[in-house]
């Protein structure tokens, strides 16, 4: 790969955020010689975004810290359709009040990585809705859908991977390409976006509107695509055992966030550094040489710069705190988790399975039958083999709780309630 000129593709680089460039010399050239806007499309399909979505949104952090122009599209227009990108089947179709519903939630964990305004370099929040919900369908098919080569579009990965498998693709999802590509093509025309941004499987889309773009009179535009990250041992990123790790607050904790990134594995340690946090590289060059057991030292930092970004830095130390005092002094934090019970039902008793599961430990009874058997549920630090034991007012230690444990990392408090 080049040696970038500019400040953008030469940091997106050495921070392991490139895949693929639609033509390196071009772009590197435009992000020298001028203030480049450029964006990247969320698709509002739940409440909030989780932790795989965090390495696009930290590519427009690093867009605007370089001096340029970021654009998060929220996918209002095409949310109603649903991108079929490498699914088994068809997304469930989404009501408008929904989709408006949650590209609120979503917008408020923006402003944590991207300064909005009206300033020439300040982010802007856009959603496609504002061009894609008052088309004239005759009119776009005539003046756009001519541009599109079926058996072109039939070519891409993400629509021959169902293809192939045997798997309908609705005509309506079909459409969702060519959508997207005029997508890049009104960003070009409004706000003079000369680039997008996505993961590794939005390619063929992205090169999509490239090329409608160069039809319909755009100036040259590019595509950038980072690569499509899994753990070391081969996990998607943003999701846990436990369920999806949600980034914002309402859906999961700050301290669990926390716990997420705690738990990284040795081999991902210093790529996650690199694209996760803001830490400087030489810095991030002394933490990876660490090993050992400082290692596990490197992973609390790791977790810490990540919770900050999102969560803030007091509560990001307050997670690391809580973390502390739970394992490593053995204490009861304050902090933890917790649900509350009516008091009138520990007095009465809940059985064990009912609770693992009231606290979010387990989907279902099955389940928390299994985490006792294995042996993985503690009650106040005492292990429970009993699947059948009830737990109630007599648990509730002076702190005025009780403690439930899943393994070694989960801890929820259960607090009585009036």
């Amino acid at each position: 790969m080049a040696e970038f000129k500019s400040d953008f593709l030469r940091t997106l680089q050495e921070r392991g955020f490139i895949h693929q460039i639609s033509d390196e010399a071009g772009l590197d050239a435009l992000f020298a010689k001028e203030t480049v806007t450029a964006y990247i499309g969320f698709d509002p399909t739940a409440p909030s975004l989780h932790a795989g979505s965090l390495i696009q949104i930290m590519m427009l952090h690093w867009l605007q810290a370089t001096g340029h122009r970021a654009v998060s599209l929220m996918g209002g227009g095409t949310g109603m359709v649903g991108d079929p990108s490498f699914k088994e089947e068809s997304r469930q179709l989404m009501t408008i009040d929904t989709i408006e519903s949650n590209i609120a939630s979503i917008k408020r964990v923006f402003s944590n990585y991207l300064t909005y305004g009206e300033g020439p370099k300040d982010a802007l929040m856009i959603n496609n809705a504002e061009w894609l919900r008052s088309l004239n369908y005759l009119e776009f098919l005539r003046d756009v859908g001519r541009h599109f080569s079926v058996n072109r579009m039939l070519s891409f990965d993400s629509v021959k991977t169902r293809l192939d498998r045997e798997q309908s693709l609705s005509f309506l999802e079909f459409n969702y390409m060519i959508l997207q590509a005029y997508d890049f093509v009104e960003l070009a025309k409004r706000y003079d976006c000369r680039l997008q941004m996505g993961g590794s499987d939005q390619w063929g889309n992205i090169v999509n509107g490239i090329d409608l773009g160069h039809r319909m009179g755009t100036p040259q535009l590019f595509a950038l695509t980072s690569p499509l990250l899994t753990t070391a041992s081969g996990a998607k990123m943003g999701k846990s055992a436990s369920g999806a790790v949600w980034l914002n607050a309402d859906l999961l904790s700050a301290y669990d966030f926390w716990q997420y990134w705690r738990n990284t594995e040795d081999a991902d340690v210093s790529r996650f550094l690199k694209l996760y946090t803001t830490l400087p590289m030489d810095e991030i060059a002394r933490l990876s040489a660490l090993a050992g057991t400082e290692i596990n030292e490197v992973k609390k930092i790791l977790a810490t710069e990540v919770t900050a970004i999102l969560h803030g830095r007091e509560a990001a130390e307050l997670a690391a705190e809580t973390a502390r005092k739970t394992f490593e002094e053995g204490g009861l934090s304050e902090n933890l988790p917790s649900v509350d019970v009516p008091a009138s039902e520990l007095d009465a008793g809940i059985g064990l399975l009912s609770l693992i599961v009231r606290a979010g430990l387990a989907g279902s009874n099955g389940e928390a039958r299994r985490h006792v058997q294995g042996g993985a549920v503690r009650i106040n630090d005492q292990a429970i083999s009993d699947e059948r034991k009830v737990i109630g007012s007599g648990e509730v230690t002076s702190d005025g709780v009780i403690k439930l444990s899943l393994g070694k990392k989960k801890h929820i408090l259960i607090r009585p309630a009036a």
